[in-house]
């Protein structure tokens, strides 16, 4: 057997493993990056940020007690997200969106 796995190469074997060949494959050739609006109710306010995590997750640790503009409220909720294939290409968007620094571009932009 070693030397059919050393003539053959060593493979994944995703029977024995937690993560699928697939999982992987959809992980590091198609990572997604998305830009997402937050909104207050309380604050009365929008958030804009970008992440690579799940947005579900990433809303979680927003509503969590900690110091920073989304701390210590815990309503917040996700109006609006975009969905990016590179990190540069969410960061310019994130930018662009937090450029504008119009309240009425962010609720045209939630509306469209």
């Amino acid at each position: 057997r070693a030397s059919a796995l050393q003539a053959e190469g060593r493979r994944f074997d995703p029977v024995n493993s937690h993560i699928t060949s697939q999982e992987i494959v959809r992980f590091f050739c198609f990572m997604q990056f998305t830009v997402y609006i937050l909104h207050s109710t309380i604050k009365n306010k929008y958030y804009v940020g970008f992440t690579s995590d799940d947005t579900h997750d990433r809303l979680r640790r927003h509503n969590t007690n900690h110091s920073g503009f989304t701390g210590r409220i815990g309503d917040w909720i996700i109006v609006y997200t975009e969905h990016f294939s590179t990190k540069e290409e969410a960061m310019q968007r994130e930018k662009q969106i937090k450029n504008w620094k119009s309240r009425t571009m962010i609720e045209k932009l939630i509306g469209s």
